[in-house]
């Protein structure tokens, strides 16, 4: 699924400019994802709308931006299904992107529900990495040029100084 979800963000510049799903679904079909991946990454993509388009998020008309909405000092308590699904590395890098005023709250929840509709269990750092990525595109927004490399560069490839 993670791969077809990739393939929509570099394809498809905003969330909105994303086609409907069935021509989204015949689109992927044409170059060549499986069935199953397709109907996987469609239903995940809808709930992602869903999500990032609910009323509850703002009273009002005009689109929202998630980094509009105010910090708090609030803090979020994990449930343990939400620790077993996510591990450690992924909640730590949720936190380091909140910490850092990266990650407005709206959009850790919504990274939060995504990644729990997510198969794989635990979820890897790199398809949490995927799954922000798609947040602030369903938002239409990109996010900073470190943010985006942090999301995108392979640590791995990383050496120490």
């Amino acid at each position: 699924m993670f791969e077809v979800l990739v393939f929509v963000y570099e394809n498809y510049w905003r969330g909105d400019a994303c086609p409907e799903p069935q021509q989204l679904g015949r689109k992927l079909t044409a170059v060549g994802f499986e069935a199953d991946e397709i109907v996987e990454a469609l239903r995940w993509l809808d709930g992602l709308h869903l999500a990032s388009h609910s009323p509850n998020l703002a009273p009002t008309l005009p689109p929202i931006k998630a980094m509009d909405f105010p910090v708090t000092d609030s803090l979020r308590v994990y449930s343990v299904a939400e620790q077993d699904h996510l591990g450690a590395e992924c909640l730590g890098f949720v936190s380091f992107l909140e910490t850092a005023g990266v990650l407005a709250p709206v959009m850790r929840e919504i990274v939060l529900d995504r990644a729990m509709a997510a198969s794989g269990n635990p979820v890897t750092l790199d398809d949490l990495k995927i799954i922000i990525l798609m947040v602030y595109w369903s938002f239409g927004e990109e996010p900073d040029a470190l943010v985006l490399d942090e999301l995108c560069d392979d640590a791995s490839d990383r050496v120490a100084h």
